[in-house]
């Protein structure tokens, strides 16, 4: 059978809606407006941007709570049945803090690396998460990794030096106001903020996967007590001073929020940026969650590497980056070692395709063998 117009639909809202969120962060971080000090600058918030991206996932929460609203209000039992409701939905909610607050980690270290480095790599980058959740569940899931995922791990590793090579030796930096060197350091704060990410999957994996939380409502919870976290934290990031790369200059606060919001309301184009990160980002998991419902985590996979291909594609076009066969190079090695890790090879790409031909197709041809016998027959 091939997908259904739903399934089809999500995939779509899924890639739209990804390569939205990480196009407006990345066109925040390039605004300039007017800040509390009445200078033009950059929109160099990554903490505040972080605490937007949790935002977008309390409306997860949200979502879920309208839902199960609507379908309880059917006394028919929809609640305990729907792909997106049905579930242990008493469960401690704090047994999601351990994972938020890697989320919470994650998100503020990768934020700060897309402000230095190129959109593309920073969507090419997030795909080393692979090689860190491997290596995590064969330590402390007792996984045993098979063949091919050693060899797509080592496909992805060879993928990532050869993208973070080509951001050593271009000569455009037009994408970004840091030079070569505050771009590497972006490429590595990504594939740290990966390892963090990982830590969350395994942990998640570990201690979250058998209670069968609804995915939309263990979203929300993570997303409360990231943004509640974080922006505690904003507090003391206030009085703490940093200087390149994180901040713009020596002694810059390590968190501005009042700065953060005195830009927003100067610049509409900004506003506008933060809260399609907010939507993107809510829409992005709603989507996630209901393609690895109705396919697979595996389709899900697939789907995030065709928004990277739009990622780079908006990026080249419309942020100023020069192509460089290199990028495009190790964007072949990390969708390679990918689709390797996930089993997927020509030999059942080729079987899947011959499961989604259309039903008339089907119909057609056998209709043919059939005329076909009965004129032997005859």
């Amino acid at each position: 059978m091939g997908w259904t117009k739903y399934q089809g639909l999500m995939a779509l809202l899924m890639v739209f809606t990804g390569s939205i969120n990480s196009i407006t962060t990345k066109w925040a971080d390039r605004i300039e407006s007017e800040g509390r000090d009445g200078q033009e600058k950059h929109f160099d918030h990554p903490f505040f941007q972080a605490s937007a991206m949790f935002l977008g996932e309390i409306m997860c929460l949200v979502m879920f709570k309208v839902m199960y609203r609507i379908y309880s209000l059917r006394a028919d039992g929809t609640e305990d049945v729907h792909e997106l409701t049905k579930g242990n939905r008493n469960f401690n909610r704090f047994i999601l803090f351990i994972p938020a607050m890697c989320d919470m980690t994650a998100t503020s270290v990768m934020y700060i690396g897309l402000n230095l480095t190129y959109l593309s790599s920073f969507q090419m980058f997030r795909g080393s998460v692979i090689i860190f959740v491997g290596l995590l569940s064969v330590a402390f899931l007792d996984r045993t990794l098979k063949k091919r995922e050693w060899s797509g791990i080592i496909l992805i590793i060879i993928g990532l030096v050869v993208v973070g090579l080509a951001d050593f030796i271009s000569k455009d930096n037009s994408d970004s106001y840091h030079n070569s060197n505050d771009i590497i350091t972006g490429d590595m704060l990504i594939v740290i903020a990966q390892i963090i990410q990982a830590v969350q999957m395994v942990v998640e994996e570990k201690f979250v996967s058998g209670l069968d939380i609804p995915p939309l409502q263990a979203v929300g919870w993570e997303g409360l007590f990231g943004f509640t976290t974080l922006a505690l934290l904003q507090i003391p990031f206030y009085f703490i001073r940093a200087g390149p790369p994180v901040t713009q200059s020596i002694g810059d606060r390590l968190e501005d929020p009042i700065d953060a919001f005195v830009q927003i309301g100067h610049s509409w184009r900004l506003a506008f940026a933060i809260c399609g990160t907010v939507v993107s980002i809510a829409f992005f998991n709603f989507a996630g969650i209901s393609v690895t419902k109705e396919m697979s985590a595996t389709t899900r996979m697939v789907l995030d590497s065709v928004r990277t291909i739009f990622v780079w594609a908006f990026s080249l076009a419309f942020f100023d980056q020069t192509f460089h066969w290199l990028h495009l190079l190790g964007f072949l090695f990390l969708i390679a070692g990918m689709c390797l890790y996930n089993g997927i090879t020509f030999v059942s790409t080729y079987m899947y395709l011959r499961t989604i031909v259309p039903h008339s197709r089907q119909s057609d041809e056998e209709s043919i063998v059939n005329r076909n016998a009965d004129e032997v027959d005859s």
